[in-house]
């Protein structure tokens, strides 16, 4: 199949989103698919460029400073003819929209006219963004409500639409998306992140003492809530050995810093920074344990890449975690109002060698389910659904839906 991708998101953007969707493209290909994404540019030009094995389709774009300082968007203006050009040039027998920004609702015009049948992958939330902007609460709810209303108007449309979890689906319910939505997991390549790498050049590398390791990975924006694990770790460290470790960048990276500094815990965090992707699935097995705090995950890459190395997660109780995070067998569940059990998990995990091993083995168990290859095999059947539909004019939901749960 010749399989279009489009993402307003993607590399060099560093979130869950872009990652998703530069593993789907890589890996689509692996299975013999002739792939393009559009995208946006990494300059102020349209471009084709290649990432990762890749062919990328860059429409200009312009920096986004309140999100990082490489943080690039394209801008709906004066790129129609472009975007129908390209679509044209490829010739795609299916289109695959991760978002419902800029790029993909002039995709999707440009698909009808053509008679491309298009599939849509829901990545969003509102609260990922609007914390961004500071808005009085009134001005915020207002604000979600336009994003969601946005959000149907090109979904709706969709043959297919999917989300990574059954949290995520019902939240499409409630923001009244009428389309049946197939939860797909977002997959985990068990072959890559596994508890077997050896991350020890790391340690030296990041200079980290000989004690057991806390680890989160993420973007440090404030929907991730890591001032509430900083602020836990001075009652932690009175009963219990450890060194927490932060590995990402983000709007918060100072603040998290002058927090750390104030509360006299610089020698027991490590600000590790951006790990590329070749040493990411060696710094999981480096931990004893896997913390994350976001109110806002409708998956949780990260959470999945630390399952699949065995490792235990303490993991805030909000939207997708609880799917993957099962209190007591793999880990630990705590509520936002709750802090004081964040500590108490953090205390027993690092206090017990023998609860973190059984918890780690639980976390390998339970991550076997969302095998990457299992993903990319449902999205094929998908693809294939949606071009036989197109061509016979008929839709059978009910039984694709069978199929993917």
């Amino acid at each position: 199949m010749k399989i279009l991708i489009v993402a307003d998101n993607y590399y060099p953007n560093v979130n869950g989103s872009s990652y998703f969707t530069q593993r789907l493209a890589y890996y689509m290909k692996n299975r013999g698919h002739e792939i393009l994404v559009m995208s946006a540019s990494r300059s102020m030009r349209n471009e084709l460029f290649s990432h990762n094995g890749i062919d990328v389709f860059g429409l200009r774009s312009f920096p986004l400073s309140f999100f990082y300082r490489d943080f690039r968007f394209s801008l709906p203006i004066g790129i129609a003819g472009d975007v129908e050009a390209e679509i044209k040039r490829f010739g795609p027998d299916v289109i695959h929209i991760q978002d419902h920004f800029v790029i993909s609702p002039i995709v999707q015009k440009v698909a009808q006219d053509l008679g491309i049948p298009m599939i849509g992958t829901n990545h969003f939330m509102p609260e990922n963004v609007l914390h961004y902007l500071h808005l009085p609460k009134k001005l915020e709810q207002i604000a979600k409500n336009w994003a969601w209303a946005q959000f149907r108007v090109i979904y709706e449309q969709l043959q297919t639409v999917t989300t990574p979890t059954r949290t995520a689906a019902r939240l499409l319910e409630e923001v009244k998306l009428t389309k049946p939505v197939l939860a797909v997991s977002n997959g985990i390549d068990l072959q890559k992140f596994k508890p077997d790498n050896n991350g020890e050049y790391l340690k030296k590398r990041l200079n980290l003492p000989d004690k057991p390791i806390l680890l989160y990975v993420g973007r440090l924006d404030k929907e991730k809530n890591l001032d509430l694990v900083i602020k836990s770790l001075p009652d932690v460290l009175a009963e219990a050995e450890m060194h927490f470790v932060i590995a990402g960048k983000g709007a918060e990276t100072e603040r998290l810093q002058n927090l750390v500094q104030s509360l006299g815990l610089t020698r027991a965090v490590t600000f590790a920074g951006f790990i590329p992707d070749e040493d990411l699935p060696n710094l999981y097995p480096i931990a004893e344990c896997f913390v994350i705090a976001g109110i806002a995950e409708l998956q949780s890459l990260v959470t999945m890449e630390a399952m699949a190395t065995g490792l235990p997660v303490v993991a805030v109780n909000a939207m997708a975690l609880p799917e993957l995070v099962r209190h007591g067998e793999n880990g630990y569940l705590f509520d936002l109002s709750r802090t004081d059990l964040l500590t108490r998990h953090l205390i027993d995990v690092f206090s017990d060698e023998m609860l973190r091993k059984r918890m780690g083995e639980r976390s390998l168990e339970l991550i076997q389910t969302h095998d990457i290859n299992k993903t990319m095999a449902i999205f094929e059947s998908i693809y294939k659904n949606s071009i036989g539909n197109e061509k016979q004019k008929t839709a059978e939901p009910g039984r694709l839906y069978e199929m993917v749960n």
